[in-house]
């Protein structure tokens, strides 16, 4: 599998539009069932600044993949407000793709690498020339323009998600929302692909929202991380991360900030799993006295 290293550093996906912002105010989302509704998002308020890469953690069953389905325009909210670049969502927006963990059952086996990262530029309208120029770019990017002519099943799962990810960048989204895209690959695949992300990001200027269970893989990635609280859920705090543009697995982790952000985030999300619902009830400790994360 090519790496992160291998794919050019002055290749460039031409004429992209940039990033975009996303606002989030006072957002709810109840789910009515047979029994009593269920609220999953309590009251969401945030924002997104153009180009701005935010990570987005927190406990188990807080909500998570509702508040990205809802970005994506695939779930209503029950109520608040959602924008994209200052314009109401209220479908999927024309500006936006999504990359699912769940990478393997959104690319279509009987269609070639090519063929798959085409198929939404076809559906957008674009001529077939600039169509011809995106895929290769891309694929080009994501360091597999030479499996432009293989198909899905023929590939590991790591190159599978590059393809999903070359398919979402070729749309050339101004946000890109991300669902736990790495959850399924190995630990070694996952580091390369957090650096394709970063890399992809930097190049494009787009604004992305990446939603993951892995601490260490938010601080990595993201400008900020948003932690948040258990269902019904809020957030509970925007965590700025000041680790610079340039990142690497070993110095970047190695790093005493990050090892103090890990120990911060950690812990808030260990208040969140108790039901702390806000910084004012929170009880953390200093970083020295806190149990050490998971892995450490």
């Amino acid at each position: 599998m090519t790496s992160p290293a291998d794919v050019a550093p002055d290749h460039d996906v031409v004429d992209h539009p940039g990033g975009a912002s996303l606002e989030v105010r006072h957002l709810r989302k109840v789910y009515a069932g047979r029994g009593e509704p269920v609220e999953a998002v309590a009251d969401l308020t945030f924002e997104v600044r153009p180009g701005e890469l935010v990570c987005v953690v927190g406990p188990s069953g807080a909500g998570k993949t509702t508040l990205l389905r809802c970005l994506a325009g695939l779930l209503p909210a029950t109520s608040g407000e959602l924008a994209l670049g200052g314009s109401p969502i209220t479908g999927p927006p024309p500006g936006m793709a999504v990359v699912l963990q769940e990478y393997g059952r959104s690319l279509f086996p009987w269609m070639s690498v090519a063929q798959n990262v085409e198929l939404p530029l076809k559906e957008k309208g674009v001529a077939k020339a600039r169509r011809a120029e995106l895929v290769a770019e891309t694929l080009a990017a994501v360091g597999l323009a030479d499996v432009a002519r293989s198909y899905p099943w023929q590939l590991s799962g790591g190159m599978q998600q590059r393809v999903a990810i070359a398919r979402a960048v070729a749309y050339e989204p101004q946000v890109l929302l991300m669902d736990e895209p790495f959850a399924a690959v190995d630990a070694q695949t996952r580091f390369e692909l957090e650096d394709l992300v970063r890399t992809l990001w930097k190049r494009l200027g787009i604004t992305v929202v990446f939603v993951t269970h892995d601490i260490d893989e938010a601080i990595y990635l993201g400008e900020r991380v948003l932690v948040l609280s258990a269902r019904p859920t809020v957030v509970l705090e925007d965590v700025e991360v000041g680790l610079g543009a340039d990142r690497d697995q070993l110095e970047t982790r190695g790093d005493a900030e990050f090892a103090r952000l890990r120990t911060h985030v950690y812990e808030l999300v260990q208040q969140a799993k108790q039901g702390v619902r806000s910084l004012a009830d929170a009880h953390l400790t200093h970083p020295a006295d806190a149990p050490p994360p998971p892995g450490a």
